[in-house]
């Protein structure tokens, strides 16, 4: 599926406000047999629980597990309602403003992890999931996401979906076309650091001329950030006191380096991740390479669409891992069925259907009961010439390291991202981008 048009602002704003009041007529619901909440009561009219969510491509992955809920719970009907591409430029704004009002969230919210800080500030948003018997989900996921799901003062409102790992995506096409291998693991072996990586794509510029060898700076810029993070005590623009340290974390300027000099060597397609140019130019092979945490794999395929069928693979990443992304479900305090809505989020959540979404769309579960399922540890990906997803990314799962995201880490991250950018597409000068990425960091933080 192609993703939606970049809005910033007001528009953006408009466009997700409409999306809720035309949903508004909808009442809210959900269940499951196998579930730990209590079983719902039958219902003259069904109770329709819609879950907002955000993302490319295939997007949480609940296409098929939302239409295996409907078909088995008559009386609980389950709506998503894809609110937009970009977390932070648009949908966590526009859900801030949804959350602080107490009109316009859905029953079910998914949160990407830059917006857990505010998220558990915020226990007034919240309904408390322990009320509805969730608390015994515990033992399902790393202590560390279960601690991100829980609020300041010990409420329970989040449940984790999946989780990043990390990989490189890449155009078996292109990188025949540049004469270089094109089996995943000669091609892992081809760059065991990002030097070496860089110097692939000097070799691939030198071949392919209606190509680039990266998408643009920001999914590489990512990687090499949650990379370094975890040498520099597991943090990025703020420490765990929430103070900003943009100017001070080695691992962000090691990251920013990084991605100027990918610009600097023109090895990159001068493009934004979660636009519609991006999406267009992983269609028309614009670029051979970009950083792949386990839920890129669906917004690759889902943005090439069939015909990309077969000419993408993953390779191991430079420096041998890291973790970037994942997501949590909350149910918003405004709910009119929390009871239902919970049910759903533990649905949603739980082994079998988070296995089931990796086997289907490359989301690595954050549940340690599906991590350890054969499925999943099995587990191929027809997409990207059956890659052994599993082995790639299942195996690692219990080494990831979590790192500490602030309160604003959400805006903070748009404002690099938006600088870094700038930078790649000549708006911002490379002599100024470090100067002008602390200070917009400065005024994002407030």
């Amino acid at each position: 599926m192609m993703i939606r048009k970049r809005r910033g602002g007001l528009a953006a704003a408009s466009a997700l406000a409409a999306a809720a009041l035309a949903a508004a007529s909808c009442s809210s619901g959900g269940g499951t047999a196998s579930s730990s909440a209590p079983a719902s009561s039958a219902a003259a009219e069904p109770v329709t629980i819609r879950v907002q969510t955000f993302g490319g491509g295939s997007n949480f992955g609940y296409k098929n597990a939302i239409t295996k809920w409907n078909a088995e719970h008559k009386d609980i009907q389950i709506k998503e309602e894809h609110l937009t591409d970009q977390f932070e430029q648009q949908y966590w704004p526009q859900m801030i403003q949804w959350l602080q009002a107490g009109n316009g969230a859905g029953d079910v919210v998914g949160i990407d992890e830059g917006g857990m800080g505010l998220a558990k500030a915020h226990p007034e948003w919240w309904a408390d999931l322990k009320e509805y018997g969730l608390d015994s989900r515990q033992g399902d996921f790393p202590a560390w996401k279960w601690e991100n799901g829980l609020t300041a003062d010990g409420k329970l409102f989040g449940l984790g979906t999946d989780i990043g790992g990390m990989s490189i995506c890449y155009r078996t096409d292109l990188f025949k076309k540049a004469g270089l291998p094109t089996d995943r693991e000669k091609v892992t072996a081809l760059w065991p650091s990002w030097d070496a990586f860089m110097k692939v794509g000097q070799q691939f510029q030198g071949k392919v001329k209606d190509s680039k060898f990266a998408d643009g700076t920001n999914t590489l810029y990512q990687v090499v950030l949650y990379q370094e993070a975890a040498k520099n005590g597991n943090v990025t623009y703020f420490d765990k006191e929430n103070n900003l340290i943009v100017d001070k974390n080695p691992a962000v300027k090691t990251a920013f380096d990084f991605a100027t000099k990918m610009s600097q060597q023109g090895l990159t397609a001068k493009l934004r991740n979660f636009t519609d140019e991006w999406a267009a130019g992983t269609q028309k092979g614009s670029f051979a390479t970009l950083g792949c945490p386990s839920w890129m794999l669906g917004v690759v395929s889902g943005n090439a669409g069939d015909k990309g069928k077969g000419q993408w693979d993953v390779a191991g990443v430079p420096g041998g891992g890291g973790n970037w992304g994942g997501s949590w479900l909350a149910v918003p305090k405004q709910s009119k069925n929390p009871k239902e809505a919970a049910m759903v989020a533990d649905y949603l959540t739980n082994a079998q259907t988070e296995a089931s979404i990796f086997t289907d769309f490359g989301n690595m579960p954050s549940n340690t009961k599906a991590q350890q399922d054969a499925a999943v540890q099995g587990a191929k990906n027809e997409f990207f010439n059956d890659a052994p997803i599993g082995e790639i990314f299942a195996k690692s799962a219990e080494t990831l390291q979590p790192v500490f995201l602030g309160v604003k880490h959400a805006q903070v991250k748009n404002a690099i991202e938006s600088v870094i950018q700038g930078m790649d597409d000549g708006s911002v000068g490379y002599d100024k981008a470090w100067k002008q990425l602390v200070d917009d960091a400065v005024k994002a933080a407030g």
